[in-house]
Order: structure tokens, then C-alpha cells, then sequence
């Protein structure tokens, strides 16, 4: 039993850790691609481009963002 604690106790530190110091945070409360709430389409995306957190509200977007990130990066611009 105490084999599998300590793990344990490791993964919930580390979960709740949040962001990687270095990484700047996402600032908006919404998909960066469509707009939409980040919970809208059920679970949220989370990737980490270039230093800077990204949150997306499904995957798919996530795959719209890396085929034109210019697009999508100057909603971030002074946040």
C-alpha cells in the first residue's frame, strides 16, 4: 500500500502544479479559434506553442490554429 501512496501523492502535486514558470498563462476565458467557451464542445484543450499556454474548445481547433497561426495569434497581442 505504501508503494502506491507516495506515486500517488507525486501525480496530485504535480497536477496541481498548474503552468511550467516561463510559460506565459492564456488570458482569454474563450477558444482561441472560434470564440466560443472553452468548455462548449466538452473538454478543453490545452497546448503549450512557442513559451505561451493556448487553450482551445476541442481538438479540432487545436489543428485549425497550427495550419494558420497568424490568424489566431493576434487576439492574444497585449494580453
Amino acid at each position: 500500500m505504501k508503494t502506491l501512496l507516495l506515486p500517488c501523492l507525486l501525480l496530485l502535486a504535480a497536477c496541481a502544479a498548474g503552468p511550467a514558470s516561463g510559460i506565459k498563462p492564456y488570458p482569454l476565458k474563450t477558444c482561441l479559434v472560434t470564440d466560443n467557451d472553452l468548455d462548449s464542445m466538452g473538454e478543453r484543450t490545452t497546448v503549450v506553442r512557442e513559451g505561451r499556454e493556448l487553450k482551445f474548445c476541442c481538438e479540432p481547433c487545436v489543428g485549425k490554429f497550427d495550419k494558420n497561426p497568424a490568424t489566431y495569434l493576434p487576439k492574444l497581442a497585449g494580453k
